[in-house]
């Protein structure tokens, strides 16, 4: 039992001191049960936001967010129990992708994704585009679903991690999505509610990530990784870059469209970089192959034979989607509205401002500015070219795309100036150095 009250709590962490474990513990549980309101949780957040948190206070809160509900057990299964998260990006719809390939590999991939943060997507978000698909089915069918499949991907649920479910959404519209022990918090509490043996992060570096920086980054690796040992979760950390969106296509369905596209062998070659090494890292955690190499080929050839994607319609189905025509994903969600955002000059193009593109992609009804706003599946866009591309003046760079037009003119108006054209090569590493 705590002996501060949560104004006293608050202040102890806007004065920049360590909450005692405690007392944080009851506040996070009574803020679960309804009897702290929103209000306070939103001052304790910005109060963690401004103050940070000492990795104890971290892994305190992590234990108490996973204590809010109950934790997975997976342990009747033979298969290695693994999952991925990423830090969240433009355009990243690797989960939609790595899930299904894990497991035609023949690991167990319990998912409890997120929604859309900010200016990044929400695989959940993705997944409700899919006409059918239920991301609220019960524990026992989200089981049974990882032992027949091999994989279910679902949305945090009364049962496990209701803290975390309730102040995912808040942080959202509070500006404090940036925090390092709370994005912590969040990831791992639900991960280890899982009843996951390993788990691969995929941390996004760059102008449109969360972590601007690889120092931030590797200061959040960390944490991670010191979390993973605490609760005996496997984890291994892949940095990589968001100085540009992720593949060529950004938003609800259209992702959707591009992940089928990927695992049907015909996806962005960024995309397929990434996802291939975030699973080559699950394989050998779970000593499916013993290399690196023998990782790449076994992916690419679930890919080639079609067994992937078989894993993914599986999956569909299994959580009440529609896909009796592969075709007919290509007719659904048709916008009404598009425009092109074009090249202003001509050159070499050496920045893109994805922060910026992410939250044009938002206001295209990709995101919301409040927690009961309804995202647009028919939202997004098509990115014609990268950094480093050549491109001459008039030349389309990016298309917009909604049911939404009052939307897609702020949108557009909004990518102004996201995109810089120069005269100087430029070279983009999708993988930053960690040396």
């Amino acid at each position: 039992m705590g002996t501060l009250n949560p104004a006293e709590l608050i202040q102890v962490k806007e004065q920049g001191d360590a909450i005692p474990t405690a007392d944080l513990r009851h506040f996070i549980l009574d803020y679960t049960r309804g009897s702290i309101s929103n209000k306070t949780m939103t001052n304790l957040l910005k109060a963690i936001y401004n103050n940070g948190m000492t990795p104890e206070e971290t892994f305190s809160l992590t234990e108490s967010m996973l204590d809010s509900g109950e934790r997975m057990d997976f342990s009747f299964l033979d298969n290695y129990v693994a999952d991925k998260h990423s830090t969240g990006g433009v355009g990243d719809k690797v989960s939609l992708i790595l899930g299904p390939l894990m497991a035609a590999a023949g690991l167990a991939i319990p998912m409890i994704s997120g929604r859309s943060l900010g200016h990044t997507g929400g695989t959940l978000d993705k997944l409700e585009a899919i006409p059918g698909y239920k991301v609220d089915i019960s524990l026992d069918e989200f089981k049974r679903n990882v032992n027949d499949i091999g994989i279910s991907m679902i949305g945090q649920t009364a049962e496990i991690c209701p803290a975390d479910k309730k102040m995912y959404a808040l942080r959202d519209v509070t500006g404090t999505v940036g925090s390092i022990p709370l994005i912590c918090g969040s990831i791992m509490s639900k991960k280890i509610a899982e009843g996951i043996q390993g788990l691969v992060m995929d941390i996004k570096i760059g102008n449109g990530a969360f972590m601007e920086t690889l120092d931030e980054g590797q200061k959040l690796a960390t944490l991670l990784e010191q979390i993973g040992n605490n609760f005996n979760v496997n984890t291994d950390i892949v940095f990589s870059s968001m100085d540009q969106p992720l593949g060529r296509y950004a938003g609800l369905w259209c992702e959707v469209k591009e992940a089928i596209n990927c695992l049907q062998s015909d996806g962005p070659e960024d995309t397929m970089a990434v996802t291939l090494e975030l699973g080559s890292r699950l394989l050998i955690q779970a000593k499916t192959v013993s290399d690196k190499s023998a990782a790449m080929k076994m992916q690419r050839e679930l890919i080639e034979t079609g067994l992937a994607l078989e894993k993914f319609l599986e999956m569909v189905s299994a959580h009440g989607g529609t896909h009796a025509d592969i075709a007919s994903f290509q007719t659904l969600h048709l916008p009404s509205e598009e425009a092109v955002f074009s090249a202003q000059q001509s050159g070499i193009i050496s920045t893109m401002y994805t922060k910026l593109i992410g939250l044009a992609n938002s206001e295209l009804g990709c995101g919301r500015k409040e927690l009961a706003e309804v995202l647009d599946p028919t939202a997004g866009m098509e990115f014609y070219h990268k950094i480093g591309d050549q491109v001459m003046e008039g030349e389309p760079l990016i298309r917009l795309f909604n049911s939404n037009s009052e939307k897609l003119n702020t949108a557009l108006n909004m990518l102004s100036t996201s995109v810089v054209i120069g005269e100087e090569h430029v070279d983009h590493r999708l993988f930053p150095s960690t040396d």
